[in-house]
This record gives C-alpha cells, structure tokens and sequence, in this order.
C-alpha cells in the first residue's frame, strides 16, 4: 500500500468519525445550500446557462494552442511578459529569478489554488522570501500551518471560536473577539505588508484570449490590492482557465459566483490587461503571467477526460458529494480535493499513486448535477477506474475478486446459489475487506427471485 493511500485511509477514518467536524462543516455547508437558490434566480434559463458555459470551456479547450498564443500576443502588446512553465519547478525557478531581480522581501499573495499546487509559500521561505497570505481565510489557514480545506472557502472547518482561539495564539488578542473584531485584526494585520511588499502574486479566474487580460474575481479585495500597490505583478494561472472573448465574463462572473457562493455577483471583479500604461496613476510597473502546465497536457491528451479542464473552480461539486461531506478536505492529500480532484490528480501526479480518490465515491452522481459547467463527473471518476485496470496498477487480489463478482453478478442461478448462512460468512469472513469500515452484512433469507415467484404464485 502506497504511502499517499495508507494516509487517505488513516485521515479520512479519524475524520468520518468526528461528529463536532461534521457538525461544522453541515453548518456551512447548509449556509451554502440556502443561497444558492437565491442567486439561481438571475438566470431565466439555469439549463442553457450551464449549457453555454460548457460550450464555451469546450471550444477554448479544443483550440487551447491557439487561444494561448492570441492571448500572449495581446498581453505582449501592453508591455506584459509572459511564461511558459511546464512544472512545477520551472515555474518556483522562474518566480525566484523575478524575486531575485527585485530584491524582493515580501510578497504579498491573494488567494491561489495553483500557487498551492507548486507550494509556494514553502519555497519562497526556503529563499528567505516572506509570502503572505491576504484573503482572510487563507490567512487563517497560514496563521495555523494548514493547507485550504475547500477550494473557494480554505477555512471552512473552523468555528468562529476556532479562529478567536488561532489568533489569541499566534496574535496575541483577546480570545473573546466576535468575526467583525477578528476580520479587523488582520486587516490592520494585512494593510501594513500591501506597502511594505515588492511583489504581488495572485492567481486568475479566467485568461482572456482576445484582450489579453486575466479576470479575478473576489469578495475582499485583497486581489485587488495585490496587483496594484506592489512595483511588480506575477500571476500563476493553469493553461486551462483561458476563455475566447473578454464578453464571455457577462456568462461565467454570474455563474462562477452562484455557484461558489451563492451571491448573484461577487463584490470586486477585476479585469487586468499589463502593467500600468503611461497616463496611467495606478497598477504595477511591471506584469508577469507564468502559464502553467504541470501535467494539464496529460489530461488534454485523453479525449476522454479531457472535459475535466472546463472546471471553473467553484467548489459546487465539493459541497455536494457525500464523501467530501464526511472525510473533509484535508484528508484527500492532495491540492485540489472533492470529486473534481479525485478526477484530475491521478492524471496530474500518476494514475498509480492516486487512483485511490476515484474510489472514494458512492457514485450518486450529485457532482455532475450540480457541476456549473456539466462536466460528467461521475462518469469521469469510472473512466479513471478503468484507466488504472488498463494500466495494469490492480492487485492479482484485486482482479480476482471483481472477477468473481462480475462472473456471479451475470448469472442469476449462480446468485442464488447457497443459503443465507453461507452468503453471509463468505462476505463478512472471505472478503476480509468489507468489514474494514462496514457493519457485517446480512443478505436476506429469501432471494428476490424466491418472494416474486411466492407473489406470482409461480412454481
């Protein structure tokens, strides 16, 4: 067993069984599931909105060579440099060297799944760089050495009293303080690294191909802030996130928003097209994008999965699956957790060493029905079952079994073969692994081609 699944089960054992952990997270998820209905109400047709989108990520996906290279193109234009990275090092090289050139001290960094993704707070202090975290809950997360638990709410684990707890700690203030005392505490905390900060970093929603622009969307302002007081401006963006057309946005900001939040549009939206022009007062003076790779390629070769690339990082498929809902964020061990996570991380760190996650899933296909852009999840996760079987990554213990469930699944008679007592101890006894985190089973005295032949009067 693999180091990666031996964690996934130990972490996800201890949390399933944290009531006062699902007590928390049923509370802000119930919060989630109450408006976003409300915010669902500004579309006329919600079907052929998500229908759109989908489209949209399709024809962007499809022509992603291009779409890149016109977006580079009109980067360039407005004296913004772009940089391919095709890991993660590439890119962890090539923000130092900017850092570097700059004397850089202090970063200061607005929220950014893909900056998770390549660790760049860890490398940044290796290099006796301060990177500091600037949305609210990133900032808890990093105050308490955490990784995000959720892809658009990183401390969605945490009680209020939690936090009060953390920053009476790390802080020094009073461990009473209610939210609205906390949020002011790191924004005194917070506004002095914006001035004091030689860099800004921040991710991007969306690349505009057609514009040459990144869009960022947000409800702080912290993004804000950080591409415009520092001289210099790096965004981290996945290959994926391209769009064709700047018109799009009117489509996706909407629909982003409802469905990460529930809000009919996010407070602060930003379309940012280079460093500051001339007659220009503010923005930086100089902008780097470094377009990332990172095994996105390996997922744009597959055909099959390759629609997992039009996610737009929501976070509504986390919210509704079952499994995410018990075990947490943090107990999947990967960057991006949930079912969208289970789909793309055996393709971005080996099908062999994460194909676990695609079977941590009951399949009841919630994470497609709720799924912004209708990205076929579910089938998704199937698909990267077969892939590992394909692959040849299966036990012999493994193959045998599914064999024999296969074989006497096809053929009634074989399944009604025995009797109960016997059914019962080859499950609970032979198959030692269904009672790992199960009940024993108990299959029922009489099988169902027995009570419907009783009910038909059939002899």
């Amino acid at each position: 067993m693999s180091e990666s699944v031996s964690n996934f089960i130990a972490k996800s054992t201890v949390k399933a069984g944290d009531k006062e952990h699902r007590r928390k997270i049923n509370f802000n998820i119930g919060k989630y599931n109450a408006v976003v209905p409300q915010g669902k109400q500004q579309f006329t047709d919600m079907h052929l909105a998500r229908e759109r989108a989908k489209n949209v990520k399709w024809r962007a996906i499809e022509t992603l060579d291009k779409q890149l290279e016109d977006f580079e193109l009109n980067f360039g234009r407005r004296g913004g440099k772009v940089i391919w990275a095709e890991t993660t090092k590439q890119a962890l090289d090539e923000i130092l060297a900017i850092c570097q050139s700059k004397n850089c001290k202090i970063i200061v960094k607005s929220k950014s799944m893909v900056t998770e993704e390549i660790h760049l707070n860890d490398f940044l202090e290796k290099n006796n760089i301060e990177s500091v975290e600037t949305d609210l809950g990133e900032y808890i997360q990093q105050l308490d050495g955490e990784p995000p638990y959720h892809i658009v709410t990183p401390a969605m684990h945490k009680s209020k009293e939690d936090v009060a707890k953390l920053f009476a700690n790390k802080l020094g203030t009073d461990p009473k303080l209610n939210p609205e005392q906390l949020t002011q505490v790191a924004r005194h905390m917070l506004r002095q690294k914006y001035v004091q900060a030689e860099v800004g970093i921040t991710g991007a929603n969306f690349i505009i191909a057609d514009t040459g622009s990144i869009a960022v969307t947000e409800n702080e302002g912290n993004a804000r802030l950080s591409c415009a007081f520092p001289k210099t401006h790096i965004v981290i963006v996945g290959i994926e996130k391209v769009i064709p057309s700047i018109n799009d946005l009117g489509l996706f900001w909407p629909l982003l928003a409802t469905y990460g939040t529930g809000q009919k549009i996010t407070v602060y939206n930003s379309i940012v097209s280079g460093p500051r022009q001339d007659g220009e007062q503010d923005g930086p003076e100089e902008m780097y994008v470094i377009l990332l790779d990172n095994g996105r390629t390996n997922i744009l070769a597959n055909e099959k999965t390759r629609e997992s690339l039009y996610c737009i990082r929501c976070g509504a498929c986390l919210n509704a699956c079952p499994v995410y809902k018990n075990i947490g964020g943090h107990a999947y061990g990967t960057t991006y957790s949930g079912p969208i996570g289970s789909v793309i991380t055996p393709h971005l760190k080996g099908i062999s060493e994460y194909k676990h996650l695609s079977y941590a899933s009951s399949l009841c296909g919630n994470c497609t029905e709720v799924c912004a852009v209708k990205i076929n999840l579910h089938e998704l996760l199937l698909e990267n079952r077969h892939e590992a079987v394909e692959e040849g990554s299966s036990t012999f213990s493994e193959k045998a079994a599914w064999t024999i469930w296969k074989t006497t699944s096809l053929n009634r008679k074989w399944m009604n073969l025995g009797s109960q007592k016997m059914k019962n101890w080859m499950v609970n006894n032979l198959f030692k692994a269904w009672k790992q985190n199960r009940s024993e089973i108990n299959f029922p005295a009489k099988t169902f081609n027995q009570l419907w032949k009783e009910k038909k009067g059939i002899r």
